[in-house]
């Protein structure tokens, strides 16, 4: 087996970057994501969205790290402070952590989880918070195994419409851990 490690994103990991995330969302999110979101997933405008993030990203604060197989990109996750309008000073957010579904279980989701949290550390953050779909039990197990519980809060995200016309709605639940 190649080696397996994490490491900061660089521009030219974009292109795995982007077949990372389709082919994640197309599995994790197939029930959740209406179909015609999940086709019209394209890695080419995608990678150029990551490489964007890469080369600008949004605060100093924002890391985008990858996990590797050999050369290869097998999973990926991004860090920034946290937007939530009750926000305690010194909270980051876990924005993304994928990992190709045909890869799991071999430690990469466990790897970016915890370089995650060491670089979210070393920047002066105290803790992190995740939105986590709650229908998503796999993750929020995961999650929940290394120490991440829900602290109450929710929201709802509108993405698409029923066939009445209604939005179509998916729940998701704070998860949050402490990290200094």
């Amino acid at each position: 087996m190649p080696e397996s490690g994490v490491r900061l994103a660089r521009t030219s990991d974009v292109d795995g970057i982007a077949d990372v995330n389709v082919r994640s969302w197309r599995q994790r999110f197939s029930v959740t994501l209406p179909e015609e979101v999940l086709d019209a997933m394209d890695p080419s405008d995608l990678a150029m969205v990551w490489a964007s993030g890469i080369l600008n990203p949004p605060t100093t604060g924002h890391r985008l790290l990858v996990a590797v197989e050999g050369s290869d990109v097998v999973g990926y996750a991004a860090i920034g402070p946290s937007q939530d309008p009750d926000a305690e000073p010194g909270a980051g957010e876990l924005l993304a952590l994928e990992v190709d579904p045909g890869l799991q279980r071999r430690g990469h989701g466990s790897r970016l989880l915890s370089a995650a949290v060491e670089h979210a550390r070393a920047g002066g953050l105290e803790t992190l918070l995740v939105w986590c779909p709650l229908d998503d039990e796999p993750r929020r197990g995961f999650l929940q195994s290394a120490g991440w519980a829900p602290d109450s809060a929710y929201r709802d995200l509108a993405v698409g419409l029923e066939e009445n016309g209604d939005d179509r709605l998916v729940r998701e639940v704070r998860l949050i851990v402490a990290i200094d």
